[in-house]
């Protein structure tokens, strides 16, 4: 296994989910803070129970993006992406999440967090929700990308793909 003495990866999959559409105890497993977000540990496993409590403690309804709001969450990460002169190499909103692969020479949570924020005061300045709507779930998932076949992987899961994620291991 040879050693890249880069500080940053060549990019990142960053995936930021709406609120309240993936639960903890979700059957499609999850991760939390509770040291089961440490990489190569187990996800949460599948629990009903925590589940459903975890619904009954949502201070919302789940949110979904419609197709206009999809457009100006796409809109702003590419402002954020223009103003910062970070490579946005891949994007898509879905009604239920967003990915972003993006290479930056920064850490990806303060980017994670940029694309929610400009994303939340467009919605906002356009009327799409209002100030009491909390469009994101609270968490974000940063996939670091090493290898130009890592990046290539992730910009055609992206674009074409979506269930499960691949494998940027080897």
């Amino acid at each position: 296994m040879s050693f890249d003495h880069n500080e940053f990866p060549l990019a990142y999959l960053i995936t930021v989910r709406c609120y309240g559409t993936w639960l903890h105890g979700d059957e499609r497993l999850t991760v939390d803070r509770h040291e089961l977000n440490v990489y190569g540990r187990r996800r949460r496993p599948a629990n009903t129970k925590l589940e459903s409590l975890m619904g009954r403690n949502m201070k919302q309804d789940a949110f979904l993006l419609s197709d206009g709001q999809r457009t100006v969450v796409k809109e702003a990460i590419n402002e954020v992406c223009d103003y910062r002169k970070y490579d946005l190499w891949a994007i898509n909103v879905l009604t239920n999440h967003f990915h972003a692969v993006v290479s930056p020479q920064s850490k990806p949570e303060p980017i994670a967090d940029a694309f929610k924020s400009y994303s939340t005061r467009k919605l906002r300045e356009t009327g799409l929700i209002s100030n009491q709507v909390r469009p994101w779930a609270r968490g974000k998932s940063r996939r670091y990308l090493w290898k130009p076949k890592h990046v290539s992987r992730a910009i055609d899961y992206v674009l074409y793909g979506q269930g499960d994620i691949p494998d940027f291991d080897d």
